[in-house]
């Protein structure tokens, strides 16, 4: 076996049963892994330096192939279902052992890496890739060792990715050819059939979020972060479409992550080292943030470019519209690192409402905020997928329902715990629609929400009159620095206040619905915090 670049003197290849490969690429520079991709065809350099590539047949994550290993481990811990299959044990081995074998006589990139900012809850990470491009997402988005860390770097977790390996489903028993499935005592994620390089990121994710709160007490989230000059932490949660990365871009403040974060005793912590934003329709004015990190080292997916060009069309969504970049943290200017910051003083969950039922901003209390992070609510609008005539109620648990290995409430607990110990403000806002539902009202402002916002993390909300949403409960303010007040209730804002309750009423039940496959695991603090749904509402 040839191997070339830095490696570890303490764990090779040998570790994970790797022997009879014929070269090992380590921990190359983005340089070397940009010459590599490119004289092997993976991508082309787009007139900005950035590696354009394609992901291939999978434009997104595949999560009905995405499976966990049921054993010892697992078996009474994991919250098995739709999002965590289990995976049968020996047939793991026996598609482990398949995919060594395949990987004789080949090149692969291996990375060393973190997962995890704050050094004492990191995971150590070894990832064996066959394409250069996805060895370079991984120097991307995971955390950079040093070189004398790589020195005597030891994994406690390994990815194996081969996207050109196809499973045999009546064999290996996977649902199709591709998969990902993770192996939680050997500490393993396989992944083949796929070249989406979202996967790795996701999986490790998904490891975070059963390590941390099952074994560190410590909450993982799917959210963004920033601080301020002042030191006053903000985590922004929220779904596709909500605002949660251009709310969290904020010149003033200084960003911490875009995308997953743990929260410990001490503070939070980002879980990456780099950021994995949308570029569909991306322009230099909506978000100049991103568009200065598109750069050489960064990595465009499933983009084209203009006939005849090497420049990049982001709003060419003829492969898919999720057309992503990923880039080192350090490529936003404002960028925090080390990525550690204190305990939040704000907690903001973010849902475009597509009905114009709830607030533009609301004040939680604890029960609430576990009720609505267990919901994890937005809503899709007409055209956004096929099907979709109207707006449609979207709820993902802790948002993000697809990376949870334990049950919903076990997160939400955890945060309302971590509330009432810090006395830390969650508020609920809506960047959807006010006047009326999609189609009939308009969407909410971005520069009152900025205001709101504002005005809620500098303390301008603390001493205003609220009076409480008469179906959800939450506390709406009267008054708000920069906002008009007849903006802040929803109700005043329709023409048709009957209409509004019939809205109102319909959201709720969709709640309640919802709500129903966890309330066996709810407390009753969480359960009285439920909308209360009425034939009218006065």
């Amino acid at each position: 076996m040839e191997e070339i670049g830095k490696k570890s003197s303490k764990s090779g290849l040998q570790a994970i049963g790797i022997h009879k490969v014929a070269k090992a690429y380590w921990n190359l520079s983005p340089a070397e892994l940009v010459e590599q991709a490119l004289a092997r065809k993976e991508g082309t350099l787009a007139d900005n330096g950035a590696l354009m590539c394609d992901t291939g047949k999978f434009t997104g994550r595949s999560p009905k192939d995405k499976f966990t290993v049921l054993d010892a481990k697992t078996k009474d811990s994991v919250w098995w279902g739709d999002i965590n299959q289990p995976f049968d044990e020996a047939k793991f081995d026996a598609l482990h052992a398949k995919m060594i074998k395949f990987l004789e006589n080949k090149e692969v990139f291996v990375r060393d890496a973190y997962a995890g900012a704050d050094e004492n809850y990191r995971l150590n990470l070894r990832v064996v890739n066959t394409m250069a491009w996805h060895n370079l997402f991984c120097y991307n988005l995971f955390l950079r060792p040093s070189a004398a860390e790589l020195e005597t770097f030891e994994p406690n977790f390994t990815i194996i990715n081969i996207p050109e390996f196809q499973a045999d489903p009546a064999v290996d028993g996977t649902r199709q050819a591709n998969f990902t499935i993770i192996n939680f005592t050997k500490r393993i994620i396989l992944i083949g059939g796929s070249a989406y390089a979202g996967e790795m990121k996701k999986g490790i994710f998904t490891v975070l979020n059963y390590i941390l709160p099952h074994e560190r007490n410590t909450l993982s989230m799917h959210c963004s972060a920033n601080v301020g000059k002042e030191g006053d932490v903000a985590i922004f949660f929220g779904l596709s479409g909500t605002g949660k990365t251009t709310l969290s871009a904020d010149p003033q403040r200084s960003l911490i992550g875009d995308d997953e974060h743990g929260w410990t005793e001490n503070g939070i912590f980002n879980f990456e080292g780099g950021c994995y934003a949308k570029v569909v329709n991306i322009t230099r004015e909506n978000e100049p943030q991103i568009w200065d990190a598109i750069k050489f080292g960064a990595v465009l997916e499933n983009t084209r470019c203009y006939p005849d060009t090497r420049t990049p069309d982001y709003t060419n969504i003829s492969v898919t519209e999720n057309t992503r970049v990923g880039y080192p943290i350090h490529f936003i200017s404002n960028a925090l690192e080390p990525s550690v910051a204190g305990i939040p003083k704000n907690i903001f969950f973010l849902t475009a409402d597509a009905f114009g039922v709830l607030p533009p901003i609301s004040k939680l209390t604890p029960g609430q905020a576990m009720y609505f992070f267990i919901s994890g609510y937005t809503a899709k609008v007409a055209g956004t997928e096929v099907g979709v005539v109207e707006p449609q109620a979207t709820f993902s648990a802790c948002f993000g329902a697809a990376f949870l290995p334990l049950h919903p409430t076990k997160y939400a607990e955890l945060l309302g715990k971590k509330m009432r110990e810090h006395k830390v403000n969650v508020w609920l806002v809506n960047t959807g629609w006010t006047g009326g539902p999609y189609g009939v009202g308009s969407r909410m402002k971005l520069k009152y929400t900025r205001a709101m916002l504002t005005a809620a993390m500098e303390g301008k909300l603390d001493n205003v009159t609220y009076i409480n949403h008469p179906v959800f409960g939450v506390a709406v303010p009267q008054s708000c620095p920069d906002v008009p007040s007849e903006v802040l209730n929803p109700r005043d804002t329709w023409a048709d206040k009957t209409q509004y309750d019939l809205k109102a009423n319909e959201l709720a039940a969709a709640f309640v619905k919802n709500f129903a496959k966890y309330a066996d695991f709810a407390n009753e603090e969480i359960l009285s915090a439920a909308p209360k749904v009425a034939s009218v509402v006065s």
